[in-house]
């Protein structure tokens, strides 16, 4: 038996891997029965007082471990087992949560990001209420390591926009417009942007989607994503979300000059806004990232 057929037998005789499909080595793989797994708030960057801080971040609070309980049947748990990571917003139109993970990659290469999600508004109404939630997505933040001359900062943004205004849109967009950004302090070593506001998102080709939903306002179903970006080429090369495969020769991550303490980058964020003036929750149970190096 060689090495490949050997790593692909051990990992399918594990459930908790064989629902991936990772490339050779496995950075990661969170089950959030085991605790919160390294992810945490993204706490936005700040100099010699808080009130620093941009308000867009100042919203994000920490993301949590939850069963998922409703009011009707209990709890839904997570995918299986007893915990997701749940990250939610406050009951503001418009409000956004993220919950973060923080690390460096060892070699620029091919990776892939895998994970179960679903999503709901608070369910504080006995309607299906499938349009308060806005939108739901994941980005990666990377930057090159120091040895490249010059250097970038790359991040790669998708977000499933589900209504806006109260319209179901239902289609997976991404950002490549950079957004304003601003020295913090005097010392030169700290800067910040909100690269997550509204403005500049644009629709992938063919992007339109309409996920499971259910019935009623407590009902969620898991969905599966998979998103692949090549760090060699800054280049996302493929994004499958269930039984879809999107054309992603349309996509392009917003690209800036390299920040200056970042080198090595690489981490992922998963993030949720409200359409309404109630909680909206993104859960995440299983979360895989794999890589060719």
């Amino acid at each position: 038996m060689d090495a490949e057929t050997l790593r692909r037998a051990l990992r399918d005789a594990n459930p908790a891997l064989s629902r991936f499909d990772p490339l050779s080595r496995i950075v990661f793989c969170d089950d959030f029965d085991r605790g919160f797994c390294g992810w945490t708030q993204l706490v936005g960057n700040y100099e010699g007082s808080l009130d620093s801080m941009l308000p867009a971040y100042a919203q994000h609070s920490h993301p949590m471990l939850s069963t998922l309980p409703n009011w009707d049947s209990g709890s839904h748990n997570g995918l299986d087992g007893g915990y997701a990571l749940r990250v939610q917003t406050r009951p503001r139109r418009g409000a956004r949560n993220t919950a973060i993970k923080r690390l460096t990659f060892r070699k620029a290469g091919p990776i892939r990001l895998e994970f179960y999600f679903t999503f709901k508004p608070e369910a504080s109404e006995l309607l299906l209420s499938e349009t308060d939630v806005r939108s739901v997505g994941f980005l990666y933040d990377l930057q090159s390591g120091d040895s490249d001359a010059g250097g970038e900062r790359v991040m790669p943004h998708l977000r499933f926009l589900n209504a806006l205004d109260g319209e179901h849109v239902q289609r997976w967009q991404f950002k490549q417009a950079l957004q304003p950004s601003r020295a913090l302090g005097n010392s030169g070593k700290t800067a910040t942007h909100d690269h997550l506001s509204p403005e500049g998102w644009e629709n992938l080709p063919g992007g339109e989607q309409r996920l499971c939903y259910n019935e009623i306002a407590t009902k969620v179903n898991w969905h599966y994503a998979c998103f692949d970006f090549d760090l060699s080429r800054w280049q996302a090369t493929s994004f499958r979300i269930n039984d879809r495969v999107f054309d992603m020769s349309g996509f392009a991550p917003m690209r800036m000059p390299a920040w200056r303490n970042l080198w090595c980058m690489l981490n992922i964020v998963f993030f949720v806004e409200t359409d309404t003036d109630k909680r909206a929750s993104l859960a995440i149970d299983g979360v895989c990232l794999s890589g060719e190096f």
